[in-house]
């Protein structure tokens, strides 16, 4: 049996700035990996970029003294990347099956779709306060 990296998490303000620290988290535990599927890594790492970029752009504050903020955790077993975001932002009231990609001359409106794309499957719930995003990818 392969010994695999623990799940690694972060915890971020809700602010265009912590893309960069999602980013370097998915960089180490990517690394930790030691898996080279190039098409893997940017299917889910693209997945996971475009659902931190939704939750920053799109959440609105449900705990006004706690601030903004959502974690990200990430694991893996031998055939299946998780990660997992969670944000105290008012519930979101999204139709995952009936999101679609933008038209080329619109300037937003392509991360869900993107998302949906890269991943085996992308599923979203509000419980107990929380937005929670889970995308799987197979390896």
């Amino acid at each position: 049996m392969t010994e695999r990296p623990g799940p690694v998490m972060i915890d971020v303000a809700v602010e265009p700035e912590s893309i960069d620290l999602v980013q370097n988290a998915f960089e180490a535990w990517w690394t930790s990996l030691g898996d080279d599927s190039l098409e893997t890594r940017f299917s889910f790492e693209t997945a996971i970029v475009e659902i931190a970029a939704n939750v920053i752009e799109h959440s609105r504050r449900s705990e006004a003294d706690l601030g903004r903020r959502f974690t990200l955790e990430l694991s893996a077993t031998d055939d299946r990347l998780t990660a997992v975001f969670h944000d105290n932002g008012m519930p979101s009231d999204i139709d995952l099956s009936a999101v679609s990609m933008a038209d080329l001359e619109d300037e937003d409106g392509r991360g869900l779709a993107l998302a949906l794309l890269s991943l085996e499957s992308l599923d979203y719930r509000h419980e107990d306060g929380r937005n929670v995003w889970t995308l799987v990818c197979r390896r």
